[in-house]
């Protein structure tokens, strides 16, 4: 007799893990939207990279502090560990992670830095017309070049990474036949494994969402240098 227990709902994203990737979905388009097809103003744009800056911050601390799969050290791991899960992706005995896969982390890691760096790149970039970051005219003129330069490779990195993450959603849907975007949007997982995650108060993400976006707001308002 067969001893594998049937499949069963499982909670494996928090409601905070699940809408700052959503919100970040939202201002990436807003921002590519924005900054390459003129739709709405730059200060919009504007807008929207303040938002993502703050979300961005968020996600990094509640990688942190926050619910047990949120966490870099519930899936973050060394090559040793990347090396045995491509191994075994290939065979039989293959099983889904919970979280995020040795495999995956790297794409979050490598997308949250890069959505970092743009974000901070964007503070100090200009247009040498008319839109400049808040940040812009306290560095000299070709510093703020540099980081212009900067923002728009930026924004092909990113746009790669988004490239490769979409591939790799729908590889993982049509070959393992496992779907990651349904529990990014419910929290849940139909698993005959595994435990319910142990979540963090959602009080303690809006407190912490909260300070983040207060930051931002006051890198916002430092902006030039009196005259």
């Amino acid at each position: 007799m067969s001893t594998e227990q049937p499949p069963r709902r499982i909670r494996i994203w928090d409601l905070p893990v699940r809408l700052t990737h959503w919100a970040l979905v939202l201002c990436v388009l807003a921002l590519y939207a924005t900054g390459e097809y003129g739709w709405l103003s730059m200060d919009w744009h504007f807008r929207f990279g303040y938002a993502a800056l703050a979300l961005i911050l968020f996600r990094l601390i509640w990688g942190v502090v926050g619910s047990e799969h949120a966490r870099f050290s519930d899936f973050v791991r060394g090559p040793r560990a990347i090396l045995h899960y491509l191994e075994s992706w290939g065979r039989a005995d293959y099983r889904p992670a919970l979280g995020h896969n040795p495999l995956g982390a790297l794409a979050v890691l490598a997308m949250l830095l890069l959505m970092l760096a743009q974000a901070v790149s964007g503070l100090f970039s200009n247009d040498e017309i008319q839109w400049y970051g808040p940040l812009s005219e306290r560095i000299s003129i070709s510093a703020s070049a540099d980081w212009t330069d900067w923002h728009h490779l930026g924004q092909k990195l990113l746009l790669l990474m988004i490239v490769l993450h979409l591939v790799a959603i729908s590889v993982y849907r049509l070959v393992k036949h496992e779907d990651l975007v349904q529990p990014m949007l419910t929290g849940n997982k139909q698993r005959s494994d595994g435990h319910d995650a142990r979540w963090r108060s959602p009080w303690l993400a809006l407190a912490l969402f909260a300070l983040c976006a207060a930051a931002v707001w006051a890198i916002t308002i430092w902006g030039p240098p009196p005259l």
